[in-house]
């Protein structure tokens, strides 16, 4: 039997170096219908999609509280007749609250190669696609933690290199595991770099950072979307000659720029605008016209009107027929997101192996898992009631969230935390006072500290910077949004189901390891977990004395 995804991560906790004890909550939805992977393909593929949250907290002695500090939301897309699996990691963030060395890292590492592991990969799909979206901020789920002293939110490109780096660390533990009959392949783009600037930039950015064994596979600069050794999602959709369309490579996914640029695209006309269809001419009826001849007419007549509306359905929508995968990476250079003076990256990673064959249902619900609806709350209640911009804030949102999760399992639910103003990418969050745990205040008394000026920190750097608005769900076509419901009903949870498949914490204790030494001797660990950059020692020049005249 397979390992779960709360064992598998917690196996993974248990490595880190210190002494502190690490409680984990893993939360997986029940698999439901799903129409917006792939909106403009024709014929739309049949996906279902499961929810994935994962919040981890850390206790650094017995009598200390618990604080969150990693948080990861993921969807997992399954599309049976090509039998495939699209991974979707949107939101990876830390408050930066945690013991060095972070488990950050160890924990998306983990986290990736359970799905990526055959004999761990919770769906019998033979090929997985890994989807990820690299921009900095200052925090992605944990609201004002970038004020917290201890998180050091990573720059543009530092933030690539480390995502590039932490796909290349799993790519090489599966390579041992995946066998020799597996493929894997690694892809990765920098919109508005060549090759060599990519290449040179990320060298640079992550030159002062340990490496772990490389994966024998390279990495390639492109798109996976020419390739044919691992099927693509839609590889079974066979278009006709002159119906290319782009809507069979590019997935959609909530907050990604290439999502509003392929909506964009399928929305767009030429310039003269929509032509109304040229009226016919009224047909005039001879003597010689028979009432045979009249029926035999308009038999073929709406014969071709039927034939003419099936083509009309099957033709690409927009301009989406007259774009190449190519040609959309290239003109993603130019997108707002990309050309903002920020770097962004795509990386997309690719596991093909060998599964036994599966007879059941794509949408039976599985052990352990709980309902969309429920993690929907409780990311509302992380990202709306809460924050984290210091260790009495950070506490208490830990102690309350986990009592939701708790006592929605259970049955219970909670009352939620006053709501706080929403995170922006603007200005942060409205901090409210710290409340008294013996009297407590409403939410009308409660007083506010004054919101913090977003040019006075080196933090908000990224927060000024444009960005496409979001994806509006009215664009889409009316069809991708409802889906026929469920045979099998939503699945109820229990406290048994709390302690065996989502709640979990693991003791950790072993030796610290020795200080990184860098070439001037001088180096240590840095509070996220990454090498601290060499520092350097200023040598003044002593001028040399000039002799008296004798």
């Amino acid at each position: 039997m397979s390992r779960s995804l709360r064992d598998a991560l917690l196996k993974a906790l248990e490595t880190l170096p210190g002494t502190r004890q690490f409680h984990l909550h893993v939360l997986v939805s029940a698999p439901r219908k799903h129409a917006g992977l792939y909106p403009y393909a024709h014929p739309r593929p049949k996906v279902y999609l499961s929810d994935v949250l994962v919040l981890l907290s850390e206790q650094k002695t017995p009598d200390a509280p618990r604080v969150f500090v990693a948080g990861i939301e993921a969807y997992l897309y399954h599309v049976p007749a090509t039998s495939c699996l699209v991974l979707n990691v949107a939101k990876l963030d830390s408050t930066g609250q945690a013991a060095a060395p972070s488990p950050t890292a160890t924990l998306i590492r983990a986290f990736i190669a359970y799905y990526g592991d055959p004999a761990t990969r919770p769906i019998n799909a033979q090929h997985l696609w890994i989807h990820l979206f690299a921009r900095a901020q200052n925090q992605y789920m944990f609201p004002n933690s970038s004020e917290h002293p201890g998180k050091h939110p990573l720059s543009d490109i530092k933030l690539c290199a480390w995502w590039k780096r932490i796909l290349s660390d799993v790519a090489a533990d599966l390579e041992s595991r995946i066998g020799e009959k597996s493929k894997l392949r690694l892809y990765y783009v920098l919109p508005g770099y060549s090759e060599l600037e990519a290449v040179q930039s990320l060298h640079s950015a992550s030159a002062s950072w340990s490496t772990r064994k490389q994966p024998s596979v390279a990495w390639i600069y492109g798109h996976p979307y020419s390739q044919t050794d691992i099927p693509l999602p839609c590889s079974n959709v066979q278009p006709k000659e002159g119906q290319e369309n782009l809507g069979l490579f590019i997935p959609s996914f909530e907050d990604d720029p290439k999502s509003r640029f392929i909506d964009e695209i399928a929305y767009t006309v030429e310039g003269e605008g929509v032509r109304s269809p040229q009226r016919k001419r009224a047909r005039t009826l001879t003597r010689t016209t028979s009432t045979r001849d009249i029926e035999t007419t308009r038999d073929t007549s709406k014969e071709r009107h039927n034939e003419n509306e099936k083509d009309q359905d099957e033709r690409p929508q927009g301009e989406l027929g007259k774009v190449s995968p190519n040609e959309f990476w290239e003109r993603m250079s130019f997108r707002q997101e990309c050309i903002s003076g920020a770097v962004t990256g795509f990386f997309v990673m690719a596991v093909s192996t060998p599964m036994p064959a599966d007879t059941t249902d794509p949408l039976a619900p599985q052990p352990g898992q709980v309902s969309a609806q429920m993690i929907k709350r409780i990311m509302a209640t992380l990202l709306t009631g809460h924050e984290f911009s210091n260790v009495e804030r950070a506490v208490r949102a830990t102690e309350s969230l986990e009592a939701s999760i708790k006592g929605l399992c259970d049955g219970v639910s909670p009352v939620p935390s006053a709501p706080i103003k929403p995170l922006s990418s603007g200005k942060p969050l409205s901090s409210a006072k710290p409340r008294s745990s013996a009297k407590p205040v409403s939410s009308a008394r409660r007083e506010k500290t004054p919101e913090r000026d977003a040019s006075s920190s080196s933090n908000d750097i990224y927060a000024s910077l444009p960005r496409t608005p979001p994806r509006r769900p009215t664009q889409l076509p009316e069809d991708t949004r409802s889906a026929s419901p469920s045979p099998f009903p939503e699945p109820e949870t229990s406290l048994d189901t709390y302690h065996t498949y989502i709640y979990g914490s693991v003791q950790v204790d072993n030796p610290l390891p020795p200080p990184k030494v860098d070439a001037a001797g001088e180096g240590g660990q840095a509070a996220d977990g990454g090498v601290e950059e060499p520092k350097v020692t200023v040598l003044t020049v002593r001028k040399k004395k000039k002799k008296a005249d004798s």
